[in-house]
């Protein structure tokens, strides 16, 4: 259970910083400091005596956490010149594991922009940001109109809900196998707060896929590619979330969300596929909803929609069955 300030490290980024931030926890020694720091803060001669442990070892090991940013420090004055006095910045762990989705090759991926939506129904908290500035006005539901909503990087609102209508690229004589959406997403709180819940729905072509909570809208640290014009006290990143739709049922991140299936979407037939994201006024958890886009938070990409099909020799029947998605999943 988190509480407390959260620290999100992405593994994603698959860079030396994410490794180095590990090393600083792969410490016994480093994981008592942090243990003796959960009750408030405490000078290194009292973290010294503590834990029973070497005054220079004590410095040593509180200089690579300070370094890595899981302890801060600050010089206060003693009855003989200054003490150092030690803090521990963060009460929670979340650790994003790397994440390499295979894209199947009979399959069609489209990137949507977060501002290219084609209906909306939005109340304030509310706005659009692109990488330089504000879009419109903060939490005046008409900017959602501007022209310039297409190059917003950050999409957020109380409840309501935000619609993008995507190209139905469904191969003539292919078969349907599931439906992919992908998207970084959070809930939105006043500044933010990690411990905010909000019932984030999504709806394809119409029909209510399933709702999953949110648990928080994140900040306490920049994230990886919000602009540094963006205000370090606002919604900094979300968690990329992917919903699964197949003949089996819809799915996220793994996790059963509903009983809907490829059949109750009606993908076959239509030119297009609408996906709806959103917050019910009537949801238990009404604590809105932060869209990041490639230019925002910590994933570089659009809202994404993905199509996985296989061919077939009928025209007809472009829905596979449950039988058939696992016969084509074996011949990939």
């Amino acid at each position: 259970m988190l509480h407390g300030k959260s620290f999100h490290i992405d593994a994603d980024a698959a860079d030396e910083s994410v490794v180095s931030l590990l090393k600083a926890l792969a410490s016994l020694p480093r994981w008592h400091i942090l243990q003796a720091l959960s009750e408030g803060s405490l000078t290194v001669i009292e973290v010294s005596q503590a834990l029973d442990m070497p005054l220079s070892t004590v410095a040593a090991q509180i200089k690579i956490l300070e370094d890595a940013g899981f302890v801060r420090t600050e010089l206060r004055p003693a009855s003989h010149g200054l003490q150092k006095v030690c803090f521990r910045t963060y009460d929670s762990l979340v650790l994003q594991l790397p994440y390499l989705p295979s894209v199947p090759s009979n399959s069609v991926e489209v990137g949507m922009p977060v501002g290219a939506y084609t209906r909306f129904e939005v109340t304030p908290t509310c706005g659009l940001a692109s990488p330089t500035s504000v879009i419109g006005f903060l939490d005046d539901p008409v900017s959602f109109y501007e022209p310039r909503r297409v190059e917003a990087g950050l999409v957020w609102f109380r409840s309501g809900f935000v619609e993008y209508t995507f190209p139905n690229r469904l191969q003539t004589f292919s078969v349907l196998t599931s439906l992919v959406v992908s998207a970084e997403i959070c809930s939105e709180a006043p500044l933010h707060n990690d411990n905010w819940p909000s019932d984030i729905t999504l709806w394809v072509n119409g029909v209510e896929v399933g709702t999953w909570t949110c648990p928080g809208d994140f900040g306490g640290q920049r994230g990886r590619l919000t602009p540094e014009w963006w205000d370090s006290k606002d919604s900094q990143y979300g968690v990329l979330k992917r919903w699964l739709i197949n003949s089996d049922g819809s799915f996220i991140d793994g996790y059963r969300l509903s009983k809907v299936t490829l059949r109750d979407l009606g993908i076959e037939g239509n030119s297009v596929i609408t996906l709806r994201l959103g917050v019910k006024e009537d949801s238990h958890n009404v604590g809105g909803i932060n869209l990041f886009g490639a230019t925002f938070g910590n994933y570089p990409q659009d809202l994404t929609l993905r199509i996985e099909q296989t061919r077939s020799t009928q025209p007809t029947d472009r829905i596979a069955t449950g039988s058939a998605v696992a016969g084509a999943r074996e011949r990939r």
